[in-house]
């Protein structure tokens, strides 16, 4: 089977004094542990290191694409944005350090095995941590219709540098004004819309640059 991996690369400077100086006055020592009240967002801290490489996936619908799993493994951190539909998708994303995750309108207990409950309950509806360079939020979007308004995602969540949501299963690097928003496409088998996907983010104090991953082959939907 022919097989093809796409990379596109984005990159963009860090406005170091003025973006920087407003993230650390805006960044919180608390951690939030224990609460599974998914109507709040969960602030996790992440270990700082000079450079920070985070796999931003999303929709899966119950499959990983192998392909992008073995992207999540080179990577520091993981995120996916909801629609995991299964508690073995978590366990299929191995990157070195963590995995972020939300829940979709798929992320039900009603949808679930049964078995999985405490799973996809505990799964937050937003979910957010620091980087090198500034602070990533993560939402599924379902919450704005089928095709979310980046306009509306940059005023819920002004106060961070990057908003990452899945749903439409399209993909998209949203630069033109901060926050940047971002969506990884599909990356497993349904609505690919070209073939499976994801994005790797790679932070640092002085720069954030991503790298679109396609993989195209017959299979892809």
């Amino acid at each position: 089977m022919e097989e093809r991996r796409e990379i596109l690369e984005y990159r963009h400077q860090a406005e170091i004094t003025g973006y920087q100086r407003k993230q650390k006055d805006a960044r919180k020592a608390a951690v939030e542990e224990g609460n599974n009240d998914n109507s709040i967002t969960h602030r996790v801290p992440v270990l700082m290191s000079d450079n920070v490489t985070v796999g931003i996936l999303s929709d899966t619908h119950g499959y990983l694409d192998e392909r992008i799993a073995e992207v999540i493994r080179d990577c520091d951190y993981a995120i996916h944005a909801g629609d995991i539909m299964g508690a073995h998708i978590l366990d299929q994303l191995q990157p070195r350090q963590r995995v972020f995750a939300v829940a979709g309108n798929n992320d039900h207990p009603s949808i679930w095995n049964s078995e999985e409950t405490d799973v996809v309950s505990a799964l937050p509806k937003t979910t957010e941590f620091e980087l090198p360079g500034g602070t990533v939020r993560i939402e599924h979007g379902h919450r704005l219709g089928g095709f979310p308004d980046h306009d509306q995602l940059r005023w819920d969540h002004a106060d961070v540098r990057l908003v990452v949501y899945g749903h439409t299963h399209k993909r998209i690097i949203d630069q033109q004004d901060e926050p940047w928003i971002v969506n990884p496409g599909a990356a497993g088998r349904e609505r690919t819309k070209g073939g499976p996907s994801c994005l790797i983010l790679r932070a640092s104090d002085a720069e954030w640059t991503f790298e679109t991953v396609v993989f195209t082959d017959t299979a892809a939907a």
